[in-house]
């Protein structure tokens, strides 16, 4: 093989894989759309199933301006969501704290005053 037939192996290769990534983003991007309905859904997979290539481009045309908009929002969406479980998760640590600094009054190992200022340091993390 010489180094030629090496680089339009690698080129052919690029290529190939640069089609499927576009045809994925494609398929996901009709998926998440919120605005094509269920009909408009199967019928653009069918286009894209049935003449993949002027599929894709019709689609990238036709829709591609907004893929980049919705991109952004399943992010946003994702991130929010991820901002949720941390906060969960520091609610759940503030009443544990508090139980148990609850249980330590009831037993009578702290004071009061000692169990108020644990509650205020759990509630002010």
């Amino acid at each position: 093989m010489s180094i030629g037939e090496l680089f339009a192996s690698f080129f052919w290769a690029y290529i190939f894989f640069t089609c499927i990534w576009i045809f994925v983003i494609v398929f996901v991007n009709v998926f998440r759309d919120p605005g094509l309905g269920g009909g408009g859904k199967a019928l653009w997979v069918l286009f894209l199933v049935v003449v993949p290539f002027l599929g894709a481009f019709v689609y990238l045309i036709a829709r591609g301006g907004k893929m980049g908009r919705r991109g952004a929002e399943t992010q946003g969406r994702a991130a929010g969501q991820a901002a949720d479980i941390g906060t969960v998760g520091a609610r759940a640590t503030t009443t544990s704290d508090i139980e148990s600094a609850k249980k330590l009054l009831d037993s009578g190992a702290i004071t009061e005053t000692e169990f108020e200022t644990l509650k205020a340091q759990a509630l002010a993390r």
